[in-house]
């Protein structure tokens, strides 16, 4: 299993840096929309898995994949509506179904059409202002994961949210609050993007995008959950699936998005 996990996690980073310094815009934005199809397959499956299973996954991976081709090649940009949406949903309607539970139904697809649709054009967007820009935005919840996950171990006693994901502790989330800043702050030194942000500003912004990442972790746990799933799929070996590799990513990005949009 270790040996799968970190074959796969080598391809998947060779692979994505390929991807942002390599191919041209457009494939770029095409790659990212097949990856929000892909995941809107898993997110279709953790809904349902009854026997129409397989072909309303199909039919949503689709529907996905056929939202981010006319988002792209229209003329009108209603992406900063779809970010606000989204963040709208992890700041107000995602706490909420955390606490008391969620029973999706048909309400689960349009969550997830919304979601998966305004990551790929936080993406895209991100990806616009320069691949070190998005690269430095997805660090963030990887500096924030690794370090939830080591403090956790070594001084993890209080859970954060047992019955939804018994391994994260509230010592964990304290570790990846440090992490995150200490990360900051050498973003803020060396990344020219961040050097025009007042600290105080700059700074809060990184610790809501930290909270919102563990809202984003916490939310795919508890639809796995209710699933009755470990993973979301099995599409990357000893990894799981695309949804549990971004799922901290999806509540984060547009929100990294939209604060751009506005900046300009």
């Amino acid at each position: 299993m270790l040996r799968a996990r970190v074959i796969t996690a080598l391809f998947l980073a060779a692979g994505f840096l390929a991807v942002l310094f390599l191919l041209p815009d457009p494939l770029v934005g095409f790659v990212f929309a097949v990856i929000a199809a892909l995941a809107g397959w898993e997110w279709a499956g953790l809904l349902n898995s009854g026997k129409a299973a397989a072909p309303v996954r199909l039919l949503f991976a689709a529907l996905i994949l056929l939202f981010c081709v006319v988002l792209w090649v229209m003329p009108d940009d209603y992406s900063p509506l779809l970010w606000s949406l989204s963040v709208l949903f992890w700041l107000c309607l995602a706490p909420v179904w955390l606490a008391r539970g969620w029973r999706p139904g048909l309400t689960g697809y349009g969550v997830g059409l919304v979601l998966l649709v305004s990551t790929w054009a936080a993406l895209t967007a991100l990806y616009a202002h320069g691949p070190f820009v998005l690269l430095a935005v997805m660090a963030l919840v990887w500096v924030a994961d690794i370090a939830a996950y080591f403090t956790g171990r070594a001084f993890g006693r209080h859970k954060l949210a047992p019955a939804i994901s018994p391994g994260k502790t509230w010592e964990g989330v304290a570790g990846a609050v440090v992490g995150v800043l200490l990360y900051g702050l050498f973003v803020h030194v060396y990344l020219p993007e961040a050097q025009d942000w007042a600290r105080l500003p700059f700074f809060a912004l990184l610790l809501l995008l930290t909270a919102l990442s563990i809202v984003g972790d916490l939310f795919e746990s508890l639809i796995k959950r209710q699933a009755n799933l470990k993973d979301s799929s099995q599409l990357l070996p000893g990894h799981g699936g695309i949804l549990d590799r971004i799922d901290s990513q999806i509540s984060t990005l547009p929100l990294a998005a939209l604060t751009l949009y506005f900046l300009q």
